[in-house]
């Protein structure tokens, strides 16, 4: 492996560790026992449920492809996925709402535990029902957890502001860590002990399993409305009004569909972006690196989430802008560098620069994991949470199944021309959600001081 990915991880890692332990009293936050053992609890939950998710994730395509299928059958099965996700999600979101967020989150565990079953079949059907389950897991992972605990957080008394603590935690460990570990851990189950590439979806029900145990044993119960006159229809209606009356909700929505469907994107695409003439490149330390980056934004998050200024509307605007321009890099890089004809070989000039500015990227994507998390627990209301962060996901993943079907019909710098534009827009979106969130404090001053004008004076 070249010196260069060496030189990167390397890097990104003494930053990380820099930034981690020169905090002071200014960046942390104070709080009580109760509330630290709380959390402690739910980090070790969401690390187990994320390691049960990273350990499947670079293995379902090359599993596919061990069972004899071709690109477009694997393909089928991707959009199965995400489809699955899209239809059913805003289903099992409005129910986690009306029956419970912990069912919901064990209802979790025991659905991934039944997709990575599923893996052991050959069978194109069997497989394909795993692929149905696991977008309809995926939806309660990114949703149901989420829920749980705000409603939790709010209902033990704790401060808002302590909110941002779990968030930025859950996501350094969980998406940074934790993927890095994971990672490293499946390479050792197919690699080294030659367990074939089945091993990482047991180890991930194993530690599903475990999660599931700690929920069932030490979490309690909540509920967005809990009310039994209300079916699906009724839910769905109130979260589509809730978006439809307020525009932080819709802004929020879209901020999260432009993002994230930037995000599924690039996974499919940075692998050829890098290598365009079949240069070696070592993909797992490259996708290490990445959450390594991923790392140094949630920690960079959690510092500025323990400030009162700048606020997370103010700066998220420069993490779109930045995470836009670091997605422009593949097309100047074709223009710019003169491409190499040679095939294979180690990674190339250009690819080199595009590592860097991807890794840009993976930090922007850990500044803004927690950062939405703390806007949704501001803007989106208690009793349809789990309903309304689901709707969100409705054209996330009609993008990406798009995206899957359309993929060899553009050439891969149009697709980042278009992932970049999309970046724009959410930065400026962010810019008006961040000029909205500011009128009804202006607005309820104006009223208090016309109140106090037209007050009678009492002599």
């Amino acid at each position: 492996m070249e010196l260069f990915y060496y030189l990167v991880f390397g890097s990104l890692g003494a930053v990380v560790a820099a930034l981690e332990l020169s905090k002071n009293n200014k960046d942390r936050i104070t709080t009580s026992s109760a509330f630290n053992s709380f959390k402690n609890n739910y980090l070790l939950v969401y690390s187990l449920m994320m390691a049960g998710d990273w350990l499947q994730g670079p293995y379902v395509y090359y599993l596919y492809s061990t069972y004899g299928y071709g690109k477009g059958e694997i393909g089928q099965l991707f959009i199965a996925g995400f489809g699955s996700s899209m239809l059913f999600g805003t289903i099992v979101g409005s129910l986690a709402d009306k029956q419970g967020r912990k069912r919901a989150c064990v209802t979790y565990c025991i659905t991934y535990i039944l997709s990575c079953i599923t893996k052991h079949s050959p069978q194109y059907k069997i497989l394909m029902v795993g692929r149905i389950l696991g977008g309809i897991a995926t939806s309660l992972l990114f949703s149901a957890f989420e829920s749980w605990l705000v409603a939790e957080h709010n209902k033990r008394g704790f401060e808002q502001q302590w909110l941002s603590i779990t968030f930025s935690k859950a996501i350094f460990l969980g998406n940074g860590l934790v993927a890095i570990l994971s990672g490293l851990f499946g390479n050792v189950l197919v690699d080294t002990l030659s367990l074939g590439p089945v091993a990482p979806f047991d180890a991930a029900s194993c530690f599903l399993a475990i999660g599931m145990a700690i929920i069932l044993s030490s979490w309690g119960e909540n509920y967005g409305d809990p009310s039994d006159n209300k079916d699906l229809l009724t839910q769905f209606r109130a979260a589509a009004v809730a978006i439809a009356s307020d525009e932080k909700i819709a802004l929020l929505g879209a901020l999260q569909s432009l993002f994230e469907g930037s995000m599924y994107t690039f996974v499919f695409l940075w692998t050829p972006a890098m290598s365009p003439n079949d240069e070696e490149i070592p993909h797992g330390f490259i996708f290490a690196t990445f959450m390594l980056a991923s790392m140094l934004g949630s920690s960079i998050a959690s510092r500025l989430m323990a400030q009162t200024s700048p606020r997370v509307e103010s700066y998220m605007q420069i993490v779109f802008a930045i995470s836009s321009a670091s997605l422009l890099l593949p097309i100047l890089t074709t223009f710019l560098v003169v491409p190499s004809k040679e095939k294979g070989g180690s990674i190339s000039f250009s690819g080199c620069i595009q590592l860097l500015g991807f890794c840009t990227f993976e930090a922007c994507v850990g500044i803004f994991w927690p950062s939405i998390m703390k806007m949704r627990s501001q803007y989106i209301p208690e009793e349809a949470r789990s309903t309304i962060m689901n709707f969100f996901r409705i054209p996330l993943n009609i993008f990406v199944c798009v995206v899957l079907y359309n993929v060899n019909a553009f050439p891969i710098t149009v697709m980042f021309g278009m992932c970049s534009i999309f970046l724009f827009v959410a930065c400026m979106l962010q810019r008006r959600l961040m000029m909205i969130a500011d009128k009804p404090k202006t607005e309820e001053w104006a009223l208090k001081d016309r109140h106090t004008e037209s007050e009678p004076l009492n002599i």
